[in-house]
């Protein structure tokens, strides 16, 4: 048999092994480019609904982290040229520290790598981190696909369970929207709503503010979770 052809079949075998096995070969995780996959919704059409983009683009187009601190282990890596955030090590929170939010709406994408990457958009974050007390006196929605109930993707952390699962997956970005106005948060992901709740002390959260700071939370060094088109919008 020719080399060539050899070849051939011996990586049309690894692939379909690969796929047998729910995984994608190797030639597919070498040319998939997350970074290069088109927003799931343009800046122009949040800007013209009054969003600001917090994750400020350059005049050259190139972002920057300018406006934002980090508490706590760990760190986000920001590719300049295309905006995005990916987590590394923890437990921290990537914080935009230039405004407090009372009532707001604010719309991401996230992406994790694998099913079981853990993260979370922090929201009424009271004052500057400087301990771990934030975790316990503001809200996270969570970002993990292997939860269940009030700890999955959607959920308002320990306390307030989405009515489903909407996420798409690891690989793949998801739209995220989150809307606080007084107690009320809700929560849609993929443009579907799946929490509805008049918030109150539950769970881990002892109290929460009526402002405060939004944040990112890189959770550990095993998973990567990746953010981008970060905007915002306050509600008189």
């Amino acid at each position: 048999m020719e080399s060539g052809r050899f070849v051939q079949m011996l990586m049309l075998a690894l692939g379909s092994a690969f796929i047998l096995a729910g995984e994608a070969p190797p030639e597919a995780l070498a040319t998939y480019q997350p970074y290069k996959v088109r927003a799931l919704v343009t800046a122009q059409n949040l800007e013209a609904e009054g969003f600001e983009r917090i994750l400020k683009q350059n005049r050259n187009g190139t972002f920057s982290k300018a406006g934002w601190n980090h508490y706590g282990p760990g760190y986000f890596e920001l590719d300049r040229n295309t905006g995005v955030l990916s987590s590394s090590g923890g437990m921290g929170l990537f914080w935009y520290a230039a405004e407090e939010f009372a009532n707001f709406v604010l719309d991401l994408e996230f992406m994790t790598e694998v099913q079981s990457a853990n993260s979370g958009v922090f929201v009424r974050v009271p004052g500057p981190p400087i301990s771990d007390a934030y975790i316990y006196n503001s809200w996270e929605v969570q970002i993990y696909d292997s939860g269940d109930g009030i700890h999955q993707t959607g959920a308002v952390y320990d306390a307030e369970a989405p009515i489903r699962m909407a996420s798409k997956g690891p690989g793949q970005w998801n739209r995220m929207r989150i809307t606080f106005v007084d107690d009320h948060i809700s929560v849609e992901i993929n443009d579907e709503k799946i929490v509805d709740w008049d918030a109150e002390p539950r769970g881990k959260v002892e109290s929460f503010a009526a402002r405060g700071y939004i944040g990112l939370q890189n959770h550990d060094r095993d998973t990567q979770t990746m953010f981008r088109n970060i905007f915002v919008k306050s509600i008189d």
